[in-house]
C-alpha cells in the first residue's frame, strides 16, 4: 500500500481539528441544534442563537476584543472586501486615497483594483529585500487625503511579519483608518486588540484548524456605523453583513478559537522546532536560499529558493509530498510569485521557489521524510542540468 503523501501545505488551508468536527456535528441534524439564529419565536431559534453568540465569545476572546466587534463572514476575502469597499464607500467625503502593500493577497489586491476603477488612488508600498513593510515605508505613502491603509501582519508566501503596532500607532497619529489582514496570524500568534491600534481585522477559519467558508472581521465599533455593507438583504449582523448565519459552521470557528487559547503556545514551540529541523536538513544543499527574514516570522513557514531547479519541475520531482510554489490561489498561474518579484527576485528566481507550510499534525517523521524527498529531487534536477 502506498504511503500517505506529507501534507506541508497548512498555509494553504488546515485540516479540521476532531474537535472542531464533533462540535459543528452536534449543529446540523434534528437531533441536535438545527434552528435558523435569526428564528427568535421559539426554542430552536434561541439554542442556535446562543450557540452562535457563544462562538461570537469565543472568537472575541481569542482577539482581546468585544464580541460586538465581531461580524461573521464566509472567511478572509469576505471579510477583507467588506473592510476595503466599506470604508472606502462609507468615508468617501474624507478623501480618496488608499494605501496597500505590494505583497498583499490576492484578496486585498483585488478590491483594491476594483476601487481604483472606481476613482480611488492607490499607493502600493513596497517590501524590503527580507519580505517586510517597514513603518518608514507606509509613513512615505500617506497623503493628506488618504483614508485607509491596509498591510498584512504576515506574508502568506514568505511568512515575515509586519510591526502592525507601529503602522497602526502612525495611521492613529494621522487619522488614517487601519485594516489588518491576520488570515495567517489568528490562532497562532497572540493578538490583543483591546490595546493594538487596529480599526478593522479579517481572519479566516481554515486557516487554523476550523472550516473552510468561515471567517470574521473585527469592527471596531465606533466605526461600525459608517463602514458601507456589501450584502443586503435581512439586516443580519447589525446590518453590516445580511444572510442566515450558518451555525454550524461559526461553531467550529468558535472552537477552533479556544483550542487555540489553549494550545497556541505549544503548537508555536512544535512548529519552532520543526521548522528549523527542515532548514537544518536542506540549507547544505547546493544553491539553496531562505526567502524571508531569517527572525520576525511565523513559526510555520518555510520559503527556500533552489538555484538551479525550475519549480514546476521541482513540484513535479516532489512525489509524496504536498507543497506549494506561493499562495493556493494563485497556484494555477503561470506567472512568477507577485511577492518574491516584489522582493527584488528575478522570474526565474520565483520560479525556482518553494513554500513548506508545517501544522499542529506534521510529525518529525514528516519532516525527516520530507528532507529526504527534497534532495533526493534537488540533487538528481541540479545533476541533469551541470550534464546537459
Amino acid at each position: 500500500m502506498p504511503q500517505q503523501p506529507v501534507y506541508l501545505d497548512y498555509a494553504a488551508t488546515t485540516p479540521v481539528a476532531p474537535e472542531v468536527a464533533v462540535a459543528m456535528a452536534r449543529h446540523l441534524t434534528l437531533d441536535g441544534v438545527f434552528g435558523n439564529p435569526a428564528s427568535r419565536s421559539h426554542f430552536h431559534g434561541w439554542q442556535a442563537e446562543a450557540a452562535v453568540e457563544h462562538a461570537r465569545r469565543e472568537v472575541a476572546d481569542l482577539l482581546g476584543a468585544d464580541p460586538r466587534d465581531i461580524v461573521w463572514t464566509s472567511g478572509a476575502t469576505e471579510a477583507n472586501n467588506l473592510a476595503l469597499k466599506g470604508v472606502a464607500l462609507g468615508w468617501a467625503d474624507r478623501g480618496g486615497h488608499l494605501v496597500c502593500s505590494g505583497i498583499e493577497h490576492r484578496a486585498v489586491l483585488d478590491p483594491m483594483s476594483w476601487l481604483v476603477r472606481q476613482g480611488r488612488a492607490l499607493t502600493l508600498v513596497p517590501p524590503d529585500a527580507r519580505g517586510r513593510i517597514t513603518p518608514e515605508a507606509v509613513a512615505a505613502s500617506l497623503r493628506p487625503d488618504t483614508v485607509l491603509v491596509s498591510i498584512m501582519h504576515a506574508n502568506n508566501e514568505v511568512g515575515t511579519l509586519n510591526d502592525i503596532e507601529a503602522i497602526g500607532r502612525l495611521c492613529r497619529e494621522r487619522g488614517v483608518l487601519f485594516h489588518v489582514d491576520a488570515a495567517q496570524t489568528v490562532g497562532k500568534l497572540p493578538l490583543d486588540l483591546g490595546s493594538l491600534p487596529v480599526d478593522l481585522l479579517s481572519l479566516s477559519g481554515h486557516k487554523f484548524y476550523a472550516p473552510k467558508g468561515v471567517g470574521a472581521l473585527y469592527v471596531r465599533r465606533a466605526l461600525q456605523r459608517q463602514l458601507e455593507p456589501q450584502t443586503h438583504g435581512g439586516g443580519h449582523e447589525r446590518g453590516l453583513r445580511s444572510g442566515t448565519l450558518a451555525t454550524h459552521q461559526l461553531v467550529g470557528l468558535g472552537e477552533a478559537c479556544r483550542l487555540a487559547r489553549e494550545q497556541m503556545a505549544a503548537d508555536a514551540d512544535l512548529l519552532e522546532s520543526l521548522r528549523s529541523r527542515l532548514w537544518q536538513g536542506l540549507e547544505d544543499l547546493p544553491g539553496v536560499v531562505l526567502n524571508g527574514a531569517a527572525t520576525e516570522r511565523l513559526p510555520g513557514i518555510l520559503n527556500l529558493r533552489f538555484e538551479g531547479c525550475n519549480g514546476e519541475a521541482l513540484l513535479a520531482a516532489l512525489a509524496g509530498l504536498a507543497v506549494s510554489s506561493g499562495s493556493a490561489c494563485t497556484s494555477a498561474s503561470l506567472e512568477p510569485s507577485h511577492v518574491l518579484k516584489a522582493m527584488g527576485l528575478s522570474d526565474e528566481q520565483a520560479h525556482s521557489s518553494l513554500r513548506f507550510s508545517l501544522g499542529r499534525y506534521t510529525t518529525a517523521a514528516d519532516i525527516d521524510r520530507s528532507i529526504e524527498v527534497v534532495r533526493r529531487a534537488v540533487e538528481r534536477l541540479q545533476g541533469s542540468r551541470r550534464s546537459a
